[in-house]
């Protein structure tokens, strides 16, 4: 079996599909156009999030048996579609669960403790002990929406805290040890701490919007390392300068590119953005507020971004792609 590489990955994917005696071919930089016209000659696909696997493309690869995609959701895939023309498509979530649920706590007790505000006044001379006043996590309830392998690890990271952690999943008894699963209703009434763990589907794109963050009783903390797509910008902006969220920390954007790669201006070739002119994404009263706000914490889309995830995301791939045609 012929596998094309589209995105660069740890070594020991190739290196391994090499031993089991798989061709490896490598093609990082080809416009989606040149991969198309080539695509017909290979069974496997190895992909990060360089571009869309879409109708046109899946018609292309007429000989395709398997899309592996080095990450934890297959958003950028017509995963019905290509079902429907026996391709098998394997994502990696078991790969960064861990380095997520580490991310998301650290967000967590940042905000809570003023960290990332703290640090910064003191490098400008500030040493403003009463105003970073921190507040503690023990006694609190901490709610996760989606308890897949995301949601999961970040509850059993909580299992050190005096916390009481709920959960809300579509699906049924998804609930265990270190979450109780409750209604929405519920959920909304009792938590202090929201933190959203779904993949990207219908159902969750706009879903935390002002009608949905009304509906929570108390004020609470706002996490978010799943997709930024599910969450209206604007809304969450204006639920922060209510009051009605206390803190948010944002691993995930609204604006991303599907790559996931880029969100400011593309800086020219000498690596410099010319001063003055800023991206559609920056110029947003919504943005400007996200940058400039101390309750908001915020980070490129690296939670699962570590270097441990790193080689256990792709030894998932390797796994699954042995388990299945080897």
């Amino acid at each position: 079996m012929k596998i094309l590489h589209l995105d660069t990955n740890h070594e020991l994917i190739i290196n391994q599909l090499n031993e089991l005696g798989f061709q490896n071919d490598e093609d990082y930089y080809s416009s989606k156009e040149a991969i198309e016209k080539k695509i017909d000659q290979y069974d496997g696909i190895i992909i990060r999030s360089r571009f869309t696997i879409d109708k046109p493309f899946l018609d292309a690869a007429t000989n395709l048996k398997f899309i592996g995609r080095v990450g934890a959701g297959l958003e950028n895939i017509d995963c019905e579609y290509a079902e429907k023309k026996g391709v098998y498509l394997i994502a990696a979530p078991e790969g960064n669960r861990n380095a997520v649920g580490e991310h998301a706590l650290g967000m967590l007790l940042s905000l809570f403790n003023k960290l990332n505000k703290a640090d910064a006044e003191v490098r400008l001379g500030q040493w403003l002990r009463e105003d970073n006043r921190g507040i503690e996590l023990d006694g609190r309830t901490v709610g996760i929406i989606g308890y897949g392998n995301m949601g999961k690890a970040f509850a059993k990271k909580l299992r050190g805290f005096d916390v009481e952690v709920l959960c809300y999943d579509i699906k049924d008894n998804v609930g265990d040890a270190n979450a109780k699963q409750v209604s929405l209703k519920e959920f909304q009434e009792k938590v202090d701490v929201v933190s959203l763990n779904t993949p990207q589907t219908p159902l969750t794109l706009k879903m935390v919007n002002t009608e949905f963050i009304n509906q929570f009783k108390k004020p609470f903390w706002f996490i978010n390392t799943a997709r930024g797509k599910s969450v209206v910008t604007q809304d969450l902006v204006e639920a922060l300068q209510s009051g009605k969220i206390l803190g948010a920390g944002l691993d995930v954007l609204e604006y991303e590119k599907d790559s996931f790669e880029n969100l400011f201006k593309t800086p020219d070739t000498s690596g410099n953005v010319e001063k003055g002119l800023l991206s559609e994404v920056e110029a947003t009263k919504a943005f400007q507020y996200l940058i400039r706000s101390k309750k908001v914490l915020l980070t490129p889309h690296v939670a699962g971004w570590t270097v441990e995830s790193k080689e256990k995301l792709a030894q998932t791939i390797v796994d699954k792609i042995k388990a299945k045609f080897c």
